[in-house]
């Protein structure tokens, strides 16, 4: 298990030499502070995940790094301690209530998995430390209704992005629709989401095929959809088994339209499946498209990234908790001095209609799901989403 505690730079210094945490991953050296704030954040930075952990994690810091070397807030410096799950749910109940045991974490931020973050529900690991979870990387409809008090929501649920590209196809003439999903929480929920969008229009699923969870072992879910001679397939599966099921679904001669849910990324799917095989791929997006500078957050992310983490490149995920962090800190300041955890979620209960620069989130006593954007962009022929 990696731990990045951005307060020793000394004992990151020393990991980094011998394992692959990333440069930038490296605490900015800045002027020590007389307080902090203290934020804990699981990740997943190995295991078959890592890719999309990492760029959670730089997400964040980016801004976090930001916001220090303007003075923090209310004086205090924002430390985020980092620890790596492997994307294992035992791991992520075990790590959360390690930090949720220590006084001085206001919050946590950034988590990634609908059966991880559903398992500190179901075991009341959350209510158990009155701590807010801000920005988790997951859609589980699971963790919005029933209304908990714990989680708030910067992206839109797996429900509004299959609703997205069911409708999406079938505006093409597609009435075939097939879903190849993680056997968890988490495809289970994308896979629920599609079957409902599908009988609003009449339509029933062509053929659903899982596969094991930690695992790229997509053989006879590929198998499966093959025969089912569907006309467009959703899959809800993260980088590692979608790029294997692409890649061996095209190389049988599938034909279907093939579609993702938000949570991979498409520089991954084309380093594993091949730019051939990945290409037309439509992938469901939750945050607007940060490769142009379209909007004031965007260019203050693009601006951020190329300062506190030069020559990482733009990414979705990375901007999603960018958001994320741009949430938290403003709850933080309208906490005030010395926030609590019961006064930080008081003041993201106060974000109504808050604008983060162009995308905007809101948040109540009543409400957790702070946006409900999607948007379905598509691989180009030079293996980038196309806008």
């Amino acid at each position: 298990m990696h731990r990045w505690t951005p307060t020793s730079r000394r004992g990151l210094l020393a990991l980094a030499a011998g394992s692959a945490i990333p440069a930038w991953a490296l605490p900015t050296t800045t002027p020590a502070a007389t307080s902090e704030i203290v934020i804990g954040q699981v990740a997943p930075l190995s295991g078959v995940l890592a890719s999309t952990g990492e760029q959670m994690v730089l997400g964040g810091k980016i801004y976090f790094d930001a916001i220090n070397a303007k003075g923090g807030i209310h004086g205090a410096r924002i430390r985020t301690d980092v620890v790596d799950d492997q994307y294992k749910v035992d791991d992520t109940l075990r790590l959360t209530r390690d930090l949720l045991a220590r006084p001085e974490v206001v919050a946590l931020y950034g988590f990634a998995g609908t059966a991880n973050v559903g398992k500190l529900l179901s075991e009341g690991v959350l209510e158990a430390g009155g701590a807010a979870l801000v920005a988790p990387y997951t859609g589980g409809e699971s963790l919005r209704n029933p209304l908990n008090p714990w989680i708030f929501h910067v992206r839109a649920g797996y429900a509004d992005e299959a609703e997205h590209m069911v409708r999406q196809a079938h505006t093409l003439g597609m009435t075939r629709i097939a879903v190849m999903y993680q056997d968890d929480a988490f495809g289970k929920a994308g896979l629920l989401g599609v079957e409902n969008a599908l009988t609003k229009r009449g339509l029933k699923l062509a053929a659903a095929a899982g596969y094991e969870r930690n695992t790229d072992q997509v053989e006879d879910a590929v198998q499966k959809i093959k025969a089912s001679d569907a006309q467009a397939v959703i899959m809800i599966s993260i980088n590692k088994p979608t790029a294997a099921f692409v890649k061996r679904y095209r190389e049988l001669g599938g034909g279907a339209q093939l579609y993702n849910i938000s949570v991979v990324d498409p520089g991954e799917l084309v380093k594993l499946a091949g730019l051939k095989n990945a290409h037309g791929l439509g992938i469901s997006q939750v945050v607007p498209y940060p490769y142009m500078p379209t909007l004031p957050v965007i260019r203050e992310y693009q601006t951020l990234l190329a300062r506190h983490a030069p020559g990482q490149p733009v990414n979705y995920t990375s901007f999603e908790q960018f958001l994320g962090a741009k949430v938290l800190v403003e709850a933080l300041r309208r906490a005030g001095p010395a926030p609590t955890r019961a006064k930080v979620i008081k003041a993201l209960e106060s974000m109504g209609n808050y604008d983060l620069g162009g995308v905007s989130v809101g948040y109540s006593p009543a409400n957790r799901v702070g946006s409900r954007f999607v948007d379905v962009k598509v691989i180009g022929s030079a293996g980038k989403l196309m806008r």
